[in-house]
């Protein structure tokens, strides 16, 4: 996705990755309400979704089928590797540390992270 998805579009991105296809009547039920949306809301955020092409439409009669057209994985790589170039300057050891400074991470936290430098320098 070559855009930044939006909180709320990445709900929606979030929903369809959980069950699609989806129209826009069964994404404002189930997370529409949740967040005080209207259909129409919902249908402004596909739209949004569908020109950034993370989501594709397929008509069906009257009303259209929404489907994520990227995979979870590549979303969150994406949105992961932005985040640490915009805040740490394309480095994630700063990310790390940071964190570590305020005592956000866990035992176990630690222990994947270990676990994943020695899986990566094998």
């Amino acid at each position: 996705m070559a855009e930044r998805a939006s909180e709320s579009e990445m709900q929606v991105l979030s929903a369809l990755w959980d069950d699609a296809p989806q129209t826009a009547a069964d994404l404002t039920t189930r997370i529409g309400k949740e967040n005080g949306w209207t259909q129409a809301t919902v249908k402004t955020l596909l739209a949004r979704l569908v020109q950034k092409g993370a989501v594709t439409a397929e008509a069906d009669g009257r009303r259209y089928l929404y489907s994520p057209a990227i995979e979870r994985a590549d979303a969150v790589g994406e949105e992961s590797q932005r985040f640490v170039d915009r805040l740490f300057g394309g480095r994630v050891s700063p990310l790390i540390a940071h964190l570590a400074d305020r005592e956000a991470l866990t035992e176990t936290d630690i222990a994947e992270i270990e676990a994943l430098l020695r899986r990566l320098k094998a």
